[in-house]
């Protein structure tokens, strides 16, 4: 959730007099890691992962499932546990970390150090997610359980939905008509940063998801948990006036959004230019592993028409003003901006041939000063604009500690923009003063209800990320396919039911591993030239795609790809298309592991595989279809106190290993009641 400095944040009114000083000077120490590591070169693969919880309090008498807003509380207690556990610890096992986040009633853990690319390391991330989780468990309190899940269905619902319960009549940072303002972490940057947003908008954030229409629901469908006529905030009336839609969920503050939990990746790469190269292969990959992990069809205590966050935290933070937005004519403001702060990438970054300009096919706005001021530095027109264009946005939290910082050796103002510039991807440059390389963040997954299911997520995105490089594959079509895909992958059922633009031919046509007849025609991979022995870890220096075999290759980019099931994308179309599974398995031959580790490997891959054909559900549908089938529901699109016990029980169950479900968990699974995890200790 970015930096949590000790200081004094400024207001809107006070930030933005600072803003340009921000802006040039983020750009100065940018360039000075520029100068510094640009032809930093060789580093071995390091990964991890990011996997958020909310902390629920369960109350069995009133069957109330509330979040506890414990979290500083709880964090004090998990730091001292991790202290205490490290002290002992042999020098090769890191204990897990944990973090705050914007909800307090979130859990951010990270894994104690990264994995590295031994096969051991791969295998260890589910018991590495378990630890956390059984960690956490031990130190709440006997009615708080830790889930991960995406959205508390009934956040901002009417009744108590938090412990203790708070009045949002008192919302001072956000004014929200449903979300009181201890709902946020305390610390300075949260209520800021939220404040910020709606003053700099110069309206409070609007939300609207369409509504789930049900037997029941009524048509047209105005929400009477509104209200519609509170009068304490000059906002209070926007609701009224038009920002809450018929038909439509409406929210209006950024923990609807920034309260969601998700599952991130982060990937260390060789060097900047496969960084680059990387970026750009997994940024098609985004909205299909979206899709792919759907988890959160409930919104305020109703069914949604949508099965995803993405919109609702794209929303929750969307600080343009009308002029930026569109709505009015730029008077005061310096772009017109087309998406929020948190969106889908707008720019392919790789220099590579395979980069086709055309696949940049969007409105991209950017600074021209910066962009000039990058060129003449040197850089490259692709990294240029990608900066100048991250660098549109304003800081919104600025600590008047941090003002003036040294550039030579703070990265602080360049990381105030870049970790408030949401994308489904980050690229991101080594911090100053580090070991850590290049890196890449793969940010577009809702967290799933397992460790199991996390860990397959994470297990299958490594490993493709892996093929991309070492194959030289090609996933290329043009941003704006990508984006119709993002909106595709929040409908419901999009997993089963809907299709997604992606490229018809991946391999490449120059000449390395992936480019051979027997590979273009039959979907196969030709063992490497030259490959000698298998490796025993994965690799992380590849060589970068050569020149075309014969020629550069111009077909009509709108040939290049076509729409594609998800079953189409994932497991392949025969010989026409591999699929991606069919592209890992191609690197696992690469590998030397012996069949225990294969067959463990092969347990998550076929997770993807079952629900990518719809065999299995995805937890989207799931929760969808187990609150359909309560006993309470009453078909009318509305998530009762009573239904969301239950669902989050049951969640908290199916986790444990307590409860089967066979349409959303393999049958092998047995859950954390049984495997508590292990760090190696």
């Amino acid at each position: 959730m970015g930096l949590l400095y000790l200081g004094t944040s400024l207001t809107w009114a006070e930030a933005k007099k600072y803003a340009a000083h921000v802006r040039h000077h983020g750009i100065t120490q940018f360039l000075h890691i520029w100068d510094r590591l640009k032809d930093r070169t060789g580093d071995e693969l390091l990964w991890g992962d990011e996997v958020e919880y909310l902390v629920i309090s369960l109350d069995d008498k009133e069957k109330n499932a509330k979040l506890s807003l414990r979290q500083t509380e709880i964090l004090a207690k998990l730091n001292a546990i991790v202290d205490d556990i490290c002290a002992d610890c042999p020098e090769n096992v890191s204990v897990p970390k944990f973090h705050p986040e914007y909800g307090r009633y979130m859990l951010e853990s990270t894994p104690g150090s990264p994995y590295t690319g031994s096969i051991s390391d791969l295998l260890s991330v589910e018991g590495n997610m378990r630890y956390r989780r059984t960690l956490a468990r031990k130190h709440l309190k006997v009615n708080e359980i830790p889930l991960t899940f995406t959205s508390f269905p009934r956040l901002g619902a009417p009744g108590q939905f938090t412990e203790p319960g708070f009045d949002p009549n008192h919302a001072t940072s956000s004014h929200s008509l449903f979300l009181p303002e201890e709902i946020t972490n305390p610390h300075a940057r949260f209520p800021t940063l939220t404040a910020n947003i709606r003053t700099r908008r110069g309206s409070k954030v609007a939300i609207n998801l369409p509504i789930f229409f049900d037997e029941k629901t009524p048509r047209p469908f105005i929400d009477p948990t509104i209200p519609w006529d509170r009068d304490i905030y000059p906002e209070d009336s926007e609701a009224k006036s038009g920002a809450a839609l018929p038909d439509h969920v409406y929210m209006d503050a950024m923990g609807f959004g920034m309260g969601c939990c998700c599952l991130q990746l982060t990937f260390q790469a060789c060097n900047v230019a496969d960084a680059r190269r990387l970026y750009d292969g997994l940024i098609p990959i985004g909205p299909i592993l979206l899709a792919l992990t759907a988890a959160s069809p409930a919104w305020r205590g109703y069914l949604a028409d949508v099965d995803c966050r993405w919109n609702v935290v794209a929303g929750s933070v969307d600080d343009r003003t009308d002029e930026e937005r569109g709505l009015k004519e730029l008077k005061n403001d310096r772009f017109r901006i087309p998406k929020s702060r948190y969106d889908s990438v707008d720019l392919y970054l790789s220099t590579e041939w395979t980069n086709r300009p055309e696949y940049n096919d969007t409105d991209v706005p950017y600074d021209p000063e910066i962009y000039e001021r990058l060129r003449k530095h040197g850089l490259d027109a692709l990294l240029s604009k990608h900066m100048a264009h991250l660098f549109i946005r304003d800081p919104l939290v600025i600590f008047s500690e941090t003002i003036d910082q040294d550039d030579a050796t703070s990265s602080d103002h360049f990381e105030n923009l870049q970790s408030t510039n949401w994308q489904t991807l980050r690229f991101k440059p080594p911090p100053p003063n580090s070991s850590i390389g290049w890196r890449v963040e793969f940010r577009s997954m809702e967290v799933q209800i397992t460790d199991f299911e996390n860990a397959a997520f994470a297990v299958f995105v490594v490993l493709l990320s892996r093929a991309i490089l070492y194959f030289n594959l090609n996933f290329y079509i043009p941003i704006s396919k990508v984006d119709q895909n993002m909106q595709t992958a929040q409908k419901r059922d999009a997993a089963r039911s809907e299709k997604f633009y992606f490229r018809k031919d991946v391999y490449p046509h120059d000449g390395s591993p992936g480019s051979s007849a027997a590979s273009i025609s039959s979907g196969q991979f030709s063992p490497p030239k030259n490959s000698g022995h298998k490796q025993k870890k994965l690799g992380n220096c590849f060589t970068p795609p050569g020149p075309p075999v014969n020629g550069e290759l111009q077909i009509p980019v709108e040939d290049e790809y076509e729409l594609m099931t998800m079953d189409g994308i994932i497991n392949g179309k025969g010989d026409s298309f591999p699929g991606l599974l069919r592209l890992i398995s191609a690197y696992l031959d690469t590998l030397d592991m012996d069949a225990e580790a294969a067959a463990r490997i092969e347990l998550y891959l076929d997770l993807i595989r079952s629900r990518a054909n719809g065999s299995l559900d995805t937890t989207a549908t799931w929760i969808r279809n187990f609150i359909r089938s309560h006993p309470a529901y009453k078909f009318d699109s509305v998530i009762s106190q009573e239904i969301n016990y239950d669902l989050l029980l049951a969640v908290d169950e199916i986790e444990r290993g307590v409860r089967q479900e066979k349409s959303l968990i393999p049958e092998h699974y047995t859950g954390g009641i049984k495997d508590g995890g292990s760090i190696g200790l």
